[in-house]
């Protein structure tokens, strides 16, 4: 992303409940046009986060600034929170009609009638609920209720717009639509977004920054690439899916070229670290290849190890193999490769990844 000014900054955040620590953020920031995914295990304080921003929790320390000037007293506070929209996973609609319900931020902040029926038409349109306009809140699907609860918070056209689980226990389909709908609104409005989701595909797809919490704490915030694939600590490597993660120690480092040991083996790889320093050695699954005979001598992947099937896992369209190379080895495999290889349990195999897909984080030793 280009620099761009912060639209929200918050700074040494602390929030306790009856003395225990919930929330320990040094500094948060939001920038004009991003979009930032929370995720964590539950009870991370991702919800707090967001609810700590709004002013709806009380906190021990810490400042909230809009573009720059810190919200002080209950007035500022009252006007950023109309800059602010916020989905629920609970749609939590009025009984009322739909039309009534995505007006009624409209009517609290004392828009005219006229334009109040052109802007809720507008944004019923692009959820695909215009013919759902007179229907009862009460007669909805829950994917009708979430398009709804999705349309009155983007009718009032919001500087900001935070998102707590929207999408949870959807079916698929439903709530790829609803997402791909809302990100597209996002991007045409250029609006700045915070989604708090259990659903890694969702970060993926919709994010310019992940942040991953744990334990009241951002452990680490960094591009989506950066979050997947260079995971700061074992907690991140292990939540982010790094199916792999082994203790070594570098043999050698010869201009960044490194050769670890792991289980008596070598793998290569590449990094700073030097001889003697103890780490562990994280590989994605999706980076393994597995072949049932030897691989092509010119192969980019500098990692070939003799294996065998030792488990195999259903994962929808792929299936998880774990292999058994002298130490654990996991890879995906399409279902079409796991019957064109005639691949089970048990059966020989060889498994092959390059260096670069070998990521490194330092192992400290008692």
């Amino acid at each position: 992303m280009t620099q761009q000014q912060h639209v929200l900054d918050l700074k040494d955040l602390r929030v306790d409940r009856g003395g225990v620590p919930v929330l320990r953020i040094p500094s948060f920031s939001l920038s004009e046009n991003e979009f930032v995914s929370l995720i964590g295990p539950n009870g991370a304080g991702k919800s707090t986060l967001l609810l700590s921003l709004l002013g709806l929790i009380k906190r021990q320390n810490g400042t909230v600034s809009y573009r720059g000037r810190e919200i002080a007293s209950p007035a500022e506070l009252l006007d950023l929170r109309r800059r602010i929209a916020m989905v629920l996973q609970d749609p939590l609609l009025f009984d009322s009609t739909v039309f009534e319900n995505v007006a009624s931020g409209l009517k609290i902040r004392g828009m005219g009638r006229a334009e109040i029926k052109k802007r809720v038409m507008t944004y019923l349109e692009r959820f695909n609920l215009a013919d759902m306009a007179q229907r009862s809140a009460r007669k909805l699907s829950g994917g009708e209720a979430r398009r709804v609860s999705l349309a009155r918070a983007f009718a009032v056209e919001p500087e900001v717009i935070f998102f707590d689980e929207p999408f949870a226990n959807l079916d698929p389909p439903t709530r790829q639509a609803l997402t791909d709908d809302m990100d597209r609104i996002i991007r045409d409005r250029g609006i700045a977004a915070v989604l708090v989701t259990h659903d890694q595909s969702e970060a993926l797809r919709m994010s310019d920054r992940i942040v991953v919490m744990n334990g009241g704490r951002i452990v680490q915030l960094g591009t989506p690439a950066m979050v997947m694939n260079r995971p700061v600590n074992e907690f991140v490597a292990n939540f982010v899916g790094m199916e792999t993660i082994l203790e070594g120690e570098v043999l050698s480092n010869r201009e960044q070229q490194m050769a670890v040991l792991v289980a008596g083996q070598e793998i290569d790889t590449v990094g700073d670290e030097q001889a003697g320093d103890h780490v562990y050695c994280c590989i994605r699954p999706e980076n393994v290849t597995v072949s049932v005979s030897h691989p092509d001598e010119k192969s980019s992947a500098r990692n070939l190890y003799p294996g065998r099937v030792a488990e195999v896992a259903s994962m929808g369209p792929f299936l998880k193999l774990r292999l058994d190379c002298g130490f654990s080895l996991t890879a995906y495999v399409t279902r079409e490769s796991f019957a064109k290889l005639e691949l089970c349990e048990g059966k020989d195999v060889y498994a092959s990844f390059k260096a670069t897909s070998v990521h490194l984080i330092r192992r400290r030793v008692a």
